[in-house]
């Protein structure tokens, strides 16, 4: 699933009949390219929240709380519930290290005893002792005496409720899943209508239910359909799955048995590629792994890589664990969790990605606007990884409650990006209290819309920043460090309703009013360094926080954040520290003409199709000088003259009325 929003009609038809504040131009960008997914995408399903009570009819029950992994050396363990199948690739053999899996393993462990191994990049490599390799070797070897499967779909589809399907070391195509149609006919009769606005021919659960290799190369389909068809057109409160069948494959954990992710590949494109590019080389299939209603899922020990969309899907899912995994230029997406609680990410690699490494999407509503009665939570964690060479490292739309700590982004165009530009078949409008603590955000300078770039952009995000929040609530930033990004630092704007839920949209949403301004409010920045490395050198951000200050946005607060020197640099050049954050009513915004015009002006080339040169977003930025700057005089004064002409044609727009 990509992100499914209403195409943009032409920048007069959308604002003059409503004169429509100056933030509908502002992210119409992403409207513009969001439509333009790969041509063989399925189109998805409208899609719900689980329930996140534990399903008690299995034993343990399923969900409720993140999985827990099980010890690889438990795999063989007949007393443990569940059963264990095992896939291989060549035979048995007398001699194990003639055959293709343990060879593989063999080479892993030299390497590794040598020079040590990782389970990402930035990591300080792990020390092998004779004794691990040893371990892990003589248990591989019990393993493939084990083996009586060479596909892992065809292990998955024999597994039940608290199974587990151990991988040995290789790199598997799964010929027989590639092997299947994609969009057979046979499987139309499955399709129903998508989100609003409503398209024919989307993709079930039925669908991958009764054809899961479709779209996908490996899937896990965690549960029965229901006996009642979901409703038409699809509830706005998207609480509780409507057409929930009985678990058949919950609590199912996935592992590949060699050293780390490197040792199993699922390889849903072309393999000589290797854990390089382009994006979806290759592909077969849209996903790599899918598990859509497997709650209690844990994928652990794999890479996963060139799929045409996304290499790890869960959709629907109560309960899930990614963990100890890879992902390499998938065509959209490494990971994409979609409508899924208590679930982890964690120790992990994604790179090469045209729209993020990672993506949370449409969590459920834990954070500001949870049900009564009920407790906040985060109901996601993003954790101990490395995201980068990506379009974005971390993007999430609607992404409520997740908590993102401990993780580094670098070498993408975008660090991280959360933001409200969805359809209904995102639902959590207005994205709401995320936690980003404790991250590295540096060097985001990958620039994808180059011509020679190995990574094909599927959004419009600016080169050269390390994060930015694009119309969100409550969201807290602290304690993260942010360097060497030579655009920017971190940027907050707003989202006026009207893009979401317009008249002419066709899309409806839950909390959407398109007389309102819902988002941008009550977000805090607070205790981040800005422009040094963590070995203390002087590594400048472009300008380190950068707000639009949207004309009555309320309660945005940045306090106890460093800079070079002392103070960060900041456009505009006061932003309100709203009393170390505890008067957060002191801070409202006035509107900005340069921020402001910097925004519409990328509206304005998208709208020529390229051929006005006024958005500075897609080519690189140069490195920032000892003295950085918000844009240079001559930029300046082009977005000024832009915001002019603009309210000279819609002067009753809120923002030409209100910007002081």
């Amino acid at each position: 699933m990509s992100r499914r929003v209403v195409p943009l009609r032409s920048l007069s038809a959308l604002l003059a009949p409503a004169l429509v504040t100056l933030l509908v131009a502002v992210v119409a960008p992403v409207l513009l390219l969001s439509t333009a997914s790969p041509a063989a995408a399925h189109i998805e399903r409208p899609a719900y929240w689980p329930d996140p009570a534990p399903d008690c009819t299995v034993k343990p029950c399923a969900g409720g709380k993140v999985p827990r992994a099980r010890s690889l050396f438990t795999a063989l363990d007949k007393s443990r519930t569940g059963r264990t199948r095992v896939v291989c690739q060549g035979h048995r053999t007398d001699r194990p290290a003639a055959n293709p899996s343990l060879g593989r393993l063999q080479r892993s462990l030299a390497y590794a005893r040598e020079h040590g191994y990782k389970f990402r990049p930035t990591e300080r490599p792990r020390r092998l002792t004779e004794k691990h390799a040893r371990q892990l070797w003589r248990f591989n070897v019990r393993l493939l005496r084990a083996c009586t499967y060479h596909h892992i779909q065809a292990a998955v589809t024999d597994s039940g409720n608290n199974d587990r399907v151990v991988v040995l070391p290789g790199v598997y195509t799964e010929p027989r899943s590639r092997a299947f149609k994609t969009h057979d006919p046979a499987c139309d009769k499955y399709e129903s209508f998508s989100d609003f606005p409503r398209t024919a021919g989307a993709a079930t659960y039925k669908y991958h239910y009764y054809c899961p290799n479709d779209a996908n190369l490996i899937a896990v389909i965690g549960r029965k359909p229901g006996t009642k068809a979901p409703p038409q057109p699809p509830r706005l409160d998207r609480r509780g799955i409507p057409d929930l069948g009985p678990c058949i494959r919950c609590n199912l954990q996935l592992e590949g048995s060699g050293l780390g992710s490197q040792d199993v590949v699922v390889e849903a494109g072309r393999a000589a590629a290797g854990n390089g590019g382009p994006s979806g080389v290759g592909a077969a299939k849209d996903v790599g792994i899918a598990a859509q209603r497997a709650d209690g899922f844990v994928l652990r020990n794999v890479t996963v890589r060139h799929a045409r969309e996304h290499g790890i899907y869960v959709m629907e899912t109560d309960g899930y664990l990614l963990d100890r995994f890879r992902s390499f230029y998938n065509g959209l997406y490494g990971t994409l969790t979609f409508v899924s609680d208590h679930g982890v990410h964690q120790t992990c690699e994604a790179a090469g990605h045209g729209d993020s490494g990672v993506y949370p999407g449409a969590p459920p509503e834990t954070g500001e606007q949870r049900a009564p009665g009920t407790r906040f939570r985060y109901n996601q964690q993003v954790r101990r990884c490395d995201l980068h060479h990506n379009l974005a490292g971390y993007s999430a739309t609607s992404g409520n409650a997740v908590w993102v700590h401990h993780n580094n982004f670098y070498d993408n165009a975008l660090g991280l990006q959360t933001d409200v530009v969805t359809a209904a078949g995102h639902p959590g409008f207005p994205d709401d209290s995320q936690l980003i603590e404790r991250n590295y955000f540096y060097s985001n300078n990958f620039n994808p819309y180059a011509a020679d770039s190995d990574v094909k952009p599927a959004f419009p995000f600016p080169v050269g920043t390390g994060m930015w929040i694009a119309g969100g609530n409550n969201h807290q930033v602290r304690n993260n460090r942010f360097w060497n990004n030579w655009r920017r630092g971190v940027m907050l704007f707003a989202v006026p309703d009207l893009l979401i839920c317009g008249p002419d949209s066709g899309n409806q949403q839950a909390g959407c009013d398109p007389l309102m301004t819902s988002t941008s409010h009550r977000n805090r920045f607070h205790h981040n360094v800005m422009g040094r490395a963590p070995d203390g050198r002087t590594l400048r951000n472009g300008t380190d926080f950068w707000w639009d200050s949207f004309p009555g946005n309320q309660a945005n607060c940045w306090w106890a954040n460093s800079g070079v020197g002392g103070a960060p640099t900041t456009s505009p050049l006061l932003l309100p520290d709203c009393f170390g954050g505890t008067n957060p009513a002191l801070s409202l915004g006035i509107g900005d003409v340069v921020n402001q015009g910097e925004l519409i002006s990328c509206l304005l080339a998208f709208e020529a199709d390229g051929a006005e040169p006024l958005c500075p977003w897609f080519t690189s930025p140069p490195r920032p000088g000892a003295r950085a700057a918000a844009v240079d005089d001559r930029e300046a004064e082009a977005f000024r003259e832009t915001f002019t002409r603009f309210c000279e044609v819609y002067a009753e727009a809120a923002t030409c009325r209100e910007t002081r």
